[in-house]
């Protein structure tokens, strides 16, 4: 009896070991599976950039945009006449000298003002009065051709007389001032013609029309002149009076105030 009990009991022990290593050795495993985590997946690390065989290229140059072109000298008055000075300024004009009375006081006047002008300046005037042309030019003014003799038809003839004519012009008052530059033609009376222009620019002038006339060649009265060039004036105007063809005392008037007021709006610049 005590020996079956003795063999029972080392049985029972036997057991008890075998399954408590049993379960010792399962729960290791299973201990393993949750706490190994598969590796995730080895991502390559990049690599640099393969070296271009050229150099890279240069961001575009910034181009400028175009200028508008310069304002044209002519093209804006009757047969590509000058009407305009293609500028605010605005620029006066005196037509019909030299005189010897009237010439001398506008430019006195502009002398004192500080203003600078085109004489549009008669031939047979020219010859008549050459010491007022060297004072014109010794004083910074423009010279204008006019004409010989002021003939308001002079459109009409052959492109060969109007070329004569206007050389002829040309030639007295370079007697007057030797090399004087003559770089504007104006016809009497606004009077173009297509053969006019042509001969023109084919010497080397260019043909000079006006925006602003006061009519001063028929009045004397200086408050209308003054309102009919102040009224009428505009930025780019090209304004007509004169120093010569008659009395030109309501012209001389009015200037004060008209300079005064178109410096003040405008600006006053010379044509050149």
């Amino acid at each position: 009896m005590t020996r079956r009990l003795a063999v029972a009991t080392a049985l029972v022990v036997l057991t008890l070991l075998v399954g408590s290593r049993w379960v010792t050795n399962r729960s290791a495993v299973l201990a393993n599976q949750r706490t190994t985590v598969p590796a995730s997946p080895t991502t390559p690390s990049p690599t640099g950039s393969p070296t271009p065989s050229t150099s890279p290229s240069a961001p575009p140059t910034r181009v400028a945009a175009p200028k508008p072109p310069p304002a044209k000298r002519a093209g804006n008055g009757p047969f590509g006449s000058l009407k305009l000075t293609g500028k605010k300024t605005v620029a006066l004009t005196f037509d019909d000298g030299p005189h010897p009375v009237w010439t001398p006081k506008v430019l006195d006047l502009l002398k004192a003002t500080g203003v600078k002008a085109t004489f549009c300046v008669v031939g047979t005037e020219v010859r008549k009065y050459p010491e007022l042309v060297k004072r014109i030019v010794r004083e910074g003014h423009t010279l204008c051709n006019h004409t010989w003799h002021h003939e308001l038809d002079l459109g009409t003839k052959k492109p060969a007389v109007i070329k004569a004519n206007l050389e002829r012009t040309n030639r007295e008052i370079r007697k007057a001032v030797p090399g004087a530059k003559i770089g504007y033609f104006r016809h009497p009376g606004g009077k173009w013609t297509a053969d006019a222009v042509k001969v023109a620019r084919s010497l080397g002038m260019v043909p000079l029309d006006w925006d602003v006339d006061p009519r001063d060649w028929d009045t004397e009265d200086a408050k209308l002149i003054k309102s009919r060039v102040i009224g009428g004036a505009r930025s780019g105007s090209i304004i007509l009076m004169h120093d010569g063809g008659g009395d030109r005392k309501g012209t001389l008037t009015a200037c004060p105030n008209v300079i005064k007021n178109l410096k003040s709006r405008f600006g006053i610049a010379q044509l050149r």
